[in-house]
């Protein structure tokens, strides 16, 4: 049975870390734009880039869920999700600009990325379509605390394919900001720098990652939620006609 929530959850994930993901990629989707010829053939480069770059995520969710089977098998679930659930704090906490802890996070995995980045350089300027989609899946291994954070919250399922769907999902999140950065990126850019919008997306993030650490507040804020829906169990009196 497919878990909706989980899967709304990444996609949201995504979405709501969109004015991060434009900070870390915009820059290369308006270059992308202005670098190729105008028309369909633009737009089908920044898909396939934006394909190549949710594939990794992708790969990356795999590996991750793997390790956390493995953590889960060893009975340590509840503290990789408290992991998992500072991590989005953090990150919660990066977007409305109160706190750049991750950027130590982003710093740590640059190590790998001074390895990638080279091969980067290779498929620029974008040629063909086989050059945005490598490029793209290249791109994807860029340090972003968003990205550890997701995978981390991802890999706490203990559930390795799952883990990988959720990053698939958490991709399909970020792409229409992506795409569309392509498209009107100065634009986008002052939306999501307005100071208001950015802590709106913080706060959102902050208070996923304090439901997904293990604990008695998740009672309660479900509880709360529940008092907030609408009745659903209040008797319908039916009348009838003669």
């Amino acid at each position: 049975m497919i878990d909706f929530s989980s899967y709304g959850t990444a996609f949201l994930l995504g979405l709501l870390g969109a004015g991060h993901c434009l900070g870390m990629c915009g820059g290369l989707m308006g270059a992308l734009t202005l670098s190729t010829p105008s028309g369909s053939l633009s737009s089908f480069y920044l898909v396939l880039f934006n394909l190549g770059r949710i594939i990794s995520y992708t790969l990356a969710g795999l590996l991750l869920g793997s390790f956390g089977w493995a953590i889960q098998s060893l009975g340590l679930g509840a503290g990789l999700r408290t992991l998992a659930g500072l991590l989005l704090i953090a990150m919660g906490l990066y977007l409305a600009n109160w706190w750049r802890g991750l950027t130590y996070l982003e710093k740590a995995g640059g190590h790998l990325w001074h390895y990638v980045r080279p091969l980067t350089q290779k498929f620029m300027p974008i040629k063909s379509f086989k050059h945005a989609l490598i490029l793209g899946g290249l791109w994807g291994w860029l340090p972003c605390g968003l990205v550890y954070s997701s995978l981390t919250w991802a890999a706490a399922t203990g559930n390795t394919w799952k883990a990988a769907t959720l990053m698939a999902t958490f991709g399909l999140g970020t792409l229409p900001i992506m795409i569309a950065s392509g498209l009107f990126a100065q634009q986008l850019h002052r939306l999501l720098n307005n100071r208001g919008i950015r802590q709106l997306l913080g706060i959102s993030v902050i208070l996923f990652g304090c439901w997904t650490i293990p604990g008695p507040h998740q009672a309660w804020l479900m509880s709360m939620t529940q008092s907030l829906l609408p009745n659903t169990n209040t008797p319908v009196t039916h009348h009838m006609s003669h």
